[in-house]
């Protein structure tokens, strides 16, 4: 026997081995049960949803770099009596500052300098900044949330945290733990799809960890498309290549990687097959979905003038919706540039007049395509801004630092209350008094809504069974429930 460790049983890990026992028909261990155990752990599709869902699908837009809640949804009229004094320390705290403002010496407030309107909903109306007009015509279809609150204080953990329910890399995303949970509608679309536009701002770094599986198979990790006419690069055969050819060359590629899976009992292998059927099955796919000929000039409106630009936050809104159509079931919008630590008043007019029509554009052709009751959308960033100020305050310009006790984000369609908010904060939109709402309890909700039971979504790695909520206690929001 070789006993060298570069034999391959010597690379196996405990859950291969037995995978690959069961496959071989040890008797003694019941080779059809173990695999049929094994197999449901790996593909819990058959397990969920535990109870009847209100949402099929998930539409997140994520807002990277942290919108100010004070300049767009958490209304705070009275600041202006506060302009230029500094911030009472009995409203501060003891709350760490970052390097950028730790070192001033004076915290002096900045109340908004932008004007609110308030629209009518189904309780005593939702205050939203005239940045986000359109956005506030749909206050009948969105529960705001204005009590969101986190431990991260920095972009990269605090985008970490909010996209896979921990600050270090390399846990599973949520779109992952969906596809794990729930498995595909649609067979010749990706189950998770990733969609990234550029802001006018300070851009913040993504990274592919945001969307990855994790310790999850490879399979469900994000389909990035490109901000370009072609999503997809190399849809289209080589020249002098049939599609038959095509064909022939994956089945011969596929039996070969099933010869090895057979051998090393790795998933990932398995997976690797998935992903190249997927890829086949994109060729057709993806042309169609993008294919724009057969919208209307009157849904094509609702969305805004950027609509037919690949890469816009438009266009990717527009997508968003024939994705939810077609039955992708994770989509995940980022749209970078919130990072406004010193030019509110100059930048932040610039990235609401690229998100506000599209989303509300999106929200009204989901709702009149009957896919909003059941399509849950997502609209927020990783924290929120403070309400001092951060460098010189003057009456037309300000900064704000980043602010993890509260931040504002907003839901919409299935499984979710229509008209309401949810949640409140101080009079300086710098601390929580009603109904605080962690990450966690976020993330609780929405796999509520999608029928999940989020303590029973689970998969074992490194000897623990992890789960998207993690450790600590985390809340279905029963209130904001439909």
């Amino acid at each position: 026997m070789n006993h060298s460790s570069d034999h391959p049983l010597f690379h196996v890990n405990r859950r291969q081995l037995l995978k690959g026992i069961g496959a071989g028909g040890l008797s003694l261990l019941g080779s059809t049960a173990l695999s049929q155990l094994l197999a449901a752990e790996t593909n819990p599709a058959a397990a969920f949803p535990n109870f009847a869902a209100k949402a099929k699908r998930v539409i997140y837009l994520f807002q990277e770099g942290a919108p100010s809640q004070l300049d767009t949804f958490d209304y705070k009229p009275g600041l202006k009596d506060f302009f230029d004094k500094d911030l009472p320390e009995s409203v501060r705290g003891q709350q760490r500052l970052t390097g950028m403002t730790s070192g001033q010496t004076r915290l002096p407030v900045a109340p908004s300098i932008f004007k609110f309107e308030q629209h009518a909903n189904r309780q005593d109306g939702l205050w939203v900044s005239e940045l986000m007009q359109h956005t506030g015509q749909m206050a009948g279809e969105i529960c705001m949330v204005k009590s969101m609150t986190t431990e991260q204080i920095n972009h990269g953990p605090g985008i970490t945290f909010m996209q896979t329910g921990n600050q270090i890399p390399g846990r599973p995303s949520m779109g992952a733990w969906m596809s794990y949970g729930l498995g595909s509608e649609n067979q010749n679309l990706p189950t998770f799809v990733v969609m990234i536009s550029q802001g006018r701002g300070q851009m913040q770094a993504l990274f592919s960890h945001l969307w990855g599986a994790g310790f999850l198979p490879g399979e469900h990790q994000g389909v990035q498309f490109r901000a370009a006419a072609d999503p997809v690069l190399f849809l289209n055969d080589p020249k002098g290549m049939l599609r038959s050819d095509r064909r022939k060359m994956l089945d011969m590629l596929g039996e070969m990687n099933r010869r090895e899976a057979e051998r090393s009992a790795d998933p990932q292998v398995l997976a690797r097959i998935a992903q190249y059927e997927m890829a086949y099955r994109m060729q057709a796919s993806v042309p169609e979905l993008t294919d724009l000929r057969g919208e209307r000039e009157s849904t094509l409106a609702l969305y805004g003038p950027d609509v037919k630009k690949p890469g816009t936050y438009a266009y990717n809104c527009l997508m968003a919706r024939r994705m939810a159509e077609r039955g992708v079931r994770f989509i995940q919008l980022y749209h970078r540039g919130w990072d406004h630590h010193g030019s509110v008043v100059k930048d932040l007019p610039l990235q609401c007049q690229d998100v506000d029509q599209a989303q509300a554009g999106l929200l009204q052709d989901l709702r009149q395509r009957g896919l909003l009751d059941d399509t849950l959308v997502v609209w927020g960033g990783e924290f929120g801004r403070t309400v001092y100020c951060q460098g010189n305050l003057t009456p037309t310009q300000y900064g704000r630092d980043h602010h993890p006790r509260c931040f504002s984000m907003w839901l919409a369609g299935g499984g979710i209350q229509k008209g309401i908010s949810y949640g409140a904060t101080d009079d300086f939109s710098y601390n929580v008094i009603a109904d605080p709402t962690t990450v966690h309890d976020l993330h609780a909700t929405m796999l509520h809504c999608m029928g999940i039971d989020h303590t029973r979504l689970t998969f074992k790695s490194q000897g623990l069974d992890q789960k998207l909520t993690g450790v600590e206690p985390a809340k279905v929001i029963k209130e904001i429930l439909a």
